[in-house]
């Protein structure tokens, strides 16, 4: 007899790997399925869903989203959570990813580890439902944590699997999880804390500027909006590094169009400056390096340019109130 397959999202998080465990105690062959946004929290590739594949043995796709993935995060249809967080456009665009690729495998079904009610926007009955509308998958995924509380699933009534060997978990309380956790030897899961920066007001804030100022954006756009303190003035975006290792991304994503500046005869961070590039926005600039700069007093020599320092400007530093004011917020 040939042995059944299924398809699982695996996130690395703990919902996810017992949510895999659940499905292989049913005798069923897994592969996984892992998603790369730009705005993972992770410091690692596939946020933990590497380890958690090596442990049991099952196969694992990383899947890097791309401009695609952006634009849903720019106009998603369903709206956003409490910051940028399309939550509900985020999902279906992942099952239609994995749709597709369980086609590619022979899967027979598409299972993960949701939980009823954890996630306050993309959690509940209706949002889970309409996600499946969506995504093409009606009464195909599997929620293995939750599978009690729902509706049968096409896997359940065809008796692929045994629903009375699942959970019926709902809630943000993670006792149940942790408790089936020491049941299976999972141990060494991440906190349950949000994995996504759309979560993030100071984050979203600087996302949302970034949309609103520049049509079209890219990877290395995002990218940037990870590192350094942000600042509007007018049409000029400007980014001042918080520390060493900052300032050397900012050369990293330093483009021809860029000016970067640098203060002279003390430790000073490296600040780009994105836009038209005016005596009035390289004086803020300039003032916005001095601040940070380790000079406290006087004026502030800074050198700038596009390829080389190969530009002087001298500016008195700048007071707080004036600093906050240019704040992205």
């Amino acid at each position: 007899m040939k042995t059944l397959k299924a398809l699982g999202l695996l996130s690395g998080g703990l919902d996810s790997t017992l949510a895999v465990k659940l499905i292989l105690d049913q005798s069923i062959e897994v592969e996984t399925i892992n998603f790369v946004t730009p705005f993972c929290l992770c410091k690692k590739g596939g946020c933990g869903a590497p380890e958690v594949a090596k442990k049991f043995n099952v196969p694992l796709k990383i899947m890097s989203t791309g401009n695609d993935y952006l634009k849903i995060v720019r106009t998603p249809k369903h709206g956003y959570g409490r910051n940028m967080n399309p939550c509900i456009d985020c999902r279906i665009f992942m099952l239609k990813k994995a749709k597709k690729h369980a086609k590619e495998v022979n899967a027979s079904f598409i299972f993960t580890g949701e939980v009823i009610g954890e996630r306050p926007m993309s959690q509940h009955r209706k949002a889970l439902k309409l996600i499946e509308k969506e995504a093409g998958l009606e009464g195909k995924i599997l929620r293995p944590l939750s599978a009690r509380l729902l509706p049968e699933t096409e896997a359940e009534k065809k008796g692929w699997v045994n629903r009375e060997t699942f959970m019926d978990i709902r809630g943000r309380s993670r006792k149940k999880q942790i408790a089936l956790a020491r049941k299976f030897a999972v141990a060494d899961y991440p906190c349950p804390a949000g994995g996504c920066l759309l979560t993030y007001k100071e984050f979203a804030d600087k996302l949302r500027d970034l949309f609103e100022y520049k049509k079209r954006i890219s990877l290395k756009d995002v990218q940037l909006l990870k590192s350094g303190r942000h600042f509007r003035y007018g049409k000029n975006k400007i980014v001042v590094g918080r520390n060493e290792s900052e300032n050397q991304i900012l050369l990293k994503h330093k483009t021809k169009e860029h000016y970067y500046f640098e203060a002279q005869g003390c430790g000073s961070p490296i600040t780009l400056l994105q836009g038209p590039k005016t005596k009035e926005a390289v004086k803020k600039a300039a003032g916005l390096t001095a601040h940070y700069s380790d000079q406290k007093t006087g004026k502030v020599l800074v050198k700038f340019g596009r390829k080389n320092l190969d530009k002087s400007v001298t500016v008195a530093i700048p007071g707080r109130e004036e600093i906050e004011e240019l704040r992205i917020k």
